[in-house]
């Protein structure tokens, strides 16, 4: 019996042995639970993918408002079917505003008639400021540039091709007043002596610019206006056949101007 009983108490003691081997297992395994610290991992990568799309939001389209009000002064105001003065060929109605592209660019244009000259005019409406175009005059200016014409004729004692060119300056500059000054110091009555074919050419050029404009403003014929141009000018004090002292002074500006002309061909 005691036999036995220490063979049992041997085959206890060698399963007890495996057993005891086999429990420090699981103490192996504990390191390798460190995938949670890797799953942290996601989070931060989000973080960086979301930085694109908070860089997209300041892209804002806001040029687009400016635009209406580039227009707007462009145009100063003028419209379609309206008439305007073109210092250059005069009183014009603009037919539309159209838009072009010239040289990759493109222009908003006013296209202007005159009719009387059966010309059409296409004028960038960034340029207006530039040559001069204007609206027409007021009725007050207009009363103006006719009183202008009762005035006494204020004629330069220079030489002719110097005063053309000052009455052409006058002319071309769209001022009212100023071509209302041209057609009073060229006009000639009957009693007086004819113009020289340079300065009629000049008088009916100012009294074509003056009396289209005095006909639009007052809604009457061109020939109206001319009617009551010379009404103003025949009211003139200097109107009637020369004086010696005025003859006198057109001899010599005729003398000056031969002489001139024979510096020039000398």
């Amino acid at each position: 019996m005691p036999n036995k009983t220490a063979k049992t108490a041997a085959k206890a003691t060698v399963s007890k042995a495996p057993a005891s081997k086999v429990a420090p297992k699981p103490l192996t395994s504990k390191p390798v639970a460190l995938t949670p610290k890797s799953a942290a991992k996601p989070p931060v990568v989000l973080k960086a993918a979301a930085k694109p799309v908070a860089a997209a939001k300041p892209v804002v389209a806001a040029p687009r408002v400016e635009e209406p009000k580039k227009v707007l002064t462009q145009r100063q105001g003028f419209k379609t079917n309206e008439f305007v003065v073109y210092p250059a060929h005069g009183v014009g109605q603009i037919l539309a505003i159209e838009e072009q592209e010239i040289a990759g660019a493109r222009l908003e244009l006013f296209v202007i008639n005159f009719m009387k000259d059966k010309m059409t005019l296409r004028v960038p409406t960034a340029k207006v400021a530039n040559v001069g175009m204007r609206k027409l005059s007021e009725p007050a200016l207009v009363k103006r540039a006719l009183e202008t014409l009762k005035g006494r004729a204020r004629v330069k004692r220079t030489m002719w091709s110097r005063r053309a060119q000052e009455y052409e300056a006058k002319i071309n500059s769209g001022d009212i007043v100023a071509i209302a000054e041209v057609v009073r110091d060229l006009y000639r009555s009957d009693s007086q002596p004819e113009q020289s074919y340079s300065e009629r050419q000049l008088y009916e050029a100012a009294l074509d610019r003056l009396s289209r404009e005095i006909a639009v403003v007052q809604h009457s014929t061109e020939t109206e206006a001319v009617k009551e141009i010379e009404g103003q000018l025949a009211k003139s004090p200097r109107r009637g056949a020369k004086t010696e002292t005025e003859a006198g002074e057109a001899d010599a500006d005729a003398d000056g101007d031969d002489a001139a002309v024979a510096d020039e061909a000398a």
